[in-house]
C-alpha cells in the first residue's frame, strides 16, 4: 500500500474518492513521514501493544500503527472516510475500524475484547475543538491506559504541562498532571498538514501514573473545585468557590479552609499547586 505520509499519495487518495474536508470535524491530515516516525517512537509501540487510534482520517498514521502494533482499533466519526479506510488499510489484518463518535464509544469494552482488559496505548491526531473532552473522558472513565500520545494545538500542549502562576495554567494542566506525566515530544509546523491549519501543533506524550501523585479523599469533588477556581480566573478563591452553585460552599467555609492551610484568603486559584488543591478539597 502507498505510504500516505508522502503528500502525493494523500492527494491521489483524496482525488480518487473525491473527498471534501469537513470543517466541523476539524480535519487536517498529516503529510510528513518523519513526524509519523517520531509519534510511533514516542508512543513506544511494540508487537505486544493494542493501540486505540482516535480520528484515523484516511489512515495515514493507522498504516504506521498496523506495521508496529499487535492490534489497532481506529475510531472515525466521519462516515465519508470509512470506504477510504477500507481501501488504505486493506492489506492489514490487525485493524478494526469503528465508525462512531469517540465520546460515545465504550472504550472499556474495546479493552476487554481486544486486549483482555490489559492497559492499551492511545495515539491520535486530535481536532483542536475536542481535545480537552477526549483527554478528560479517557482519564475520568478510568480506561486501562499505559499512555496517550497525541498531536494537539501547540498552546494546548503547553497548557498541559504548565505549573502555577503562568497564564496557561488551568484546569486542564491540573487534570493532566494528576493522571499522567506530560512531555512535549516535537513541535510540528502547519506545512506538515493538509489542509494547512492556521496554528502550530505539538506532539505530547502523557504517561499514565500507577498512582496519582497526591492523595485526595474525593477525586470528583477536587475537580469540581478546580473547575470552579478557573471558571472565573480573576476572582479570589473565596468568591469563585462560594459562587459555584454545584459546590454549595459558603465564603466562611472556604476562607477557614485556606487559613488552615496557611494561605491568604485573597489568593486566586492559579496560585495553587495540585497538592494544595487536594488539601483544600480534603479540608472542605
Amino acid at each position: 500500500m502507498a505510504d500516505l505520509g508522502i503528500p502525493a499519495n494523500t492527494i491521489n487518495i483524496l482525488q480518487k474518492y473525491n473527498f471534501n474536508f469537513q470543517k466541523r470535524f476539524g480535519q487536517n491530515f498529516l503529510i510528513d513521514t518523519s513526524v509519523l516516525d517520531r509519534i510511533i517512537a514516542a508512543a513506544e509501540i511494540t508487537k505486544d501493544d493494542c493501540v486505540l487510534e482516535i480520528g484515523p482520517g484516511i489512515g495515514t498514521m493507522t498504516q504506521y500503527l498496523c506495521e508496529n502494533a499487535r492490534e489497532v482499533v481506529a475510531v472515525e466519526i466521519d462516515n465519508a472516510l470509512i470506504p477510504i479506510l477500507r481501501d488504505t488499510l486493506s492489506e492489514y489484518s490487525n485493524v478494526t475500524v469503528i465508525n462512531d463518535d469517540i465520546l460515545k464509544v465504550d472504550i472499556n469494552r474495546i479493552v476487554e475484547e481486544k486486549n483482555a482488559g490489559r492497559p492499551i496505548k492511545v495515539v491520535a491526531n486530535l481536532p483542536y475543538y475536542i481535545t480537552t473532552p477526549i483527554i478528560m473522558g479517557l482519564f475520568e472513565s478510568h480506561v486501562p491506559l499505559k499512555s496517550i500520545t497525541i498531536m494537539v494545538q501547540k498552546e494546548v500542549a503547553d497548557r498541559m504541562k504548565e505549573g502555577p502562576g503562568s497564564k496557561d495554567y488551568g484546569a486542564l494542566s491540573l487534570a493532566v498532571q494528576y493522571y499522567a506525566k506530560p512531555q512535549i515530544i516535537a513541535n510540528v509546523p502547519p506545512n506538515c498538514f493538509m489542509p494547512r491549519p492556521n496554528v502550530g501543533s505539538a506532539v505530547i506524550s502523557l504517561t499514565r501514573f500507577e498512582e496519582p501523585p497526591v492523595k485526595v479523599d474525593d477525586e470528583k469533588k477536587m475537580f469540581g473545585i478546580i473547575r470552579a477556581s478557573f471558571n472565573q480566573r480573576r476572582k479570589t478563591l473565596v468568591n469563585g468557590l462560594s459562587n459555584a452553585p454545584e459546590l454549595k460552599l459558603s465564603k466562611d467555609a472556604v476562607r477557614d479552609a485556606l487559613i488552615k492551610m496557611g494561605l491568604n484568603e485573597n489568593i486566586r486559584g492559579e496560585a495553587l499547586t495540585l497538592e494544595q488543591f487536594a488539601e483544600l478539597s480534603n479540608n472542605l
